[in-house]
């Protein structure tokens, strides 16, 4: 097989769209995929300025879809005096998985002289997820704690560090099950706020002062690109899965998706435009006060934590209670 655009040995067949590229040229269409998104999202506030910077905080994981959005965000916006941008590192607690991963991170954040923090459960919540899953007080899946946890100190930390947007390193696979999964849950609430919490661009989204806003950068390329990308660059990447990864709900729907990707190339595509659209259509119909938008859940401070919430103690602070009792 040889590079549609050069001839040269090409690495990946994109069947969505027929083309075949060598690594520079895939290298080439994954960041030029990422800086529209950037642009359609509006991500660069406008009114930035070098006094008043733009701040932003990436979820770094040491995993290829963090490590890549690292690295092309610091590509084009590592020297921009309007954009100041800090990694977070979250350890869990998961025995040899995650201390891998942080010395990915670490050695990215070194390369580009990136500030890194890393935070992890055992100081914020006196907690492992090695434990977690061993006593499994709730009886679900691991990833349904860590998934809680995890989007608090996101939250948490992006907060205490004043920053303007969160950014995670989600790709087009991730979205795409995401949106199928409201589509069968029909969760039509759910999918009114992911417009305004991470999917719309910025300056069409209803802004709150309750949580950091979030953008998806990757959304628009596939995972395998990603992992490719990683490869050609050479980037210090962690590709191993979570031991305690189980989330079978999720799993049915990411064979669905790869099943209906084979017959059916462009299908993730096609799920995300729609998905988008719609998402906008809900969103604005929830705004408008419809009978759906009357018994939205006012959210408060947990008297715990202090945590943004619908109930008096948030879900952290509960599955927290439930893990001491059972220890």
């Amino acid at each position: 097989m040889e590079c549609d655009k050069c001839g040269a040995d090409a690495v990946h067949h994109a069947a969505y769209s027929g083309a075949h590229l060598c690594g520079h040229h895939l290298r080439r269409s994954v960041e030029k995929r990422v800086k529209r998104r950037v642009r359609e999202d509006a991500l660069l506030d406008p009114e930035a300025t070098p006094d008043d910077p733009d701040r932003w905080v990436i979820g770094l994981s040491g995993g290829k879809d963090s490590v890549a959005l690292t690295r092309i965000l610091d590509d084009v916006f590592g020297k921009d005096p309007r954009v100041e941008m800090l990694a977070l590192t979250i350890h869990e607690g998961i025995e040899g998985y995650r201390d891998e991963s942080l010395d990915a991170c670490v050695e990215l954040a070194a390369d580009l002289s990136l500030r890194h923090e890393v935070v992890s459960y055992e100081e914020e919540f006196d907690v492992r997820m090695d434990d977690v899953v061993e006593s499994d007080p709730e009886n679900m899946a691991a990833c349904a704690y860590c998934g809680v946890f995890r989007r608090d100190l996101l939250e948490e930390y992006a907060a205490e560090f004043d920053a303007d947007k969160l950014l995670t390193g989600h790709n087009l696979d991730d979205e795409a099950q995401t949106a199928m999964m409201n589509f069968l849950e029909g969760d039509v609430r759910q999918v009114a706020k992911h417009f305004d919490a991470s999917l719309g661009p910025f300056d069409e989204r209803e802004g709150t002062d309750a949580f950091v806003p979030r953008a998806k950068p990757l959304r628009d390329v596939p995972e395998k690109e990603i992992a490719l990308y990683c490869h050609v660059r050479d980037l210090p990447t962690h590709m191993a899965e979570c031991p305690h990864s189980s989330e079978a709900y999720r799993g049915e729907i990411q064979s669905t998706i790869h099943e209906l990707e084979a017959n059916h190339p462009g299908a993730r595509h096609s799920i995300m435009a729609g998905y988008e659209e719609l998402s906008a259509l809900a969103a604005e119909a929830y705004r408008e006060g419809g009978d759906a938008a009357a018994d939205s859940p006012d959210l408060g401070d947990c008297e715990r934590c202090g945590s943004k919430t619908s109930r008096d103690v948030c879900r952290k602070c509960r599955l927290l209670d439930s893990i001491e009792a059972a220890t």
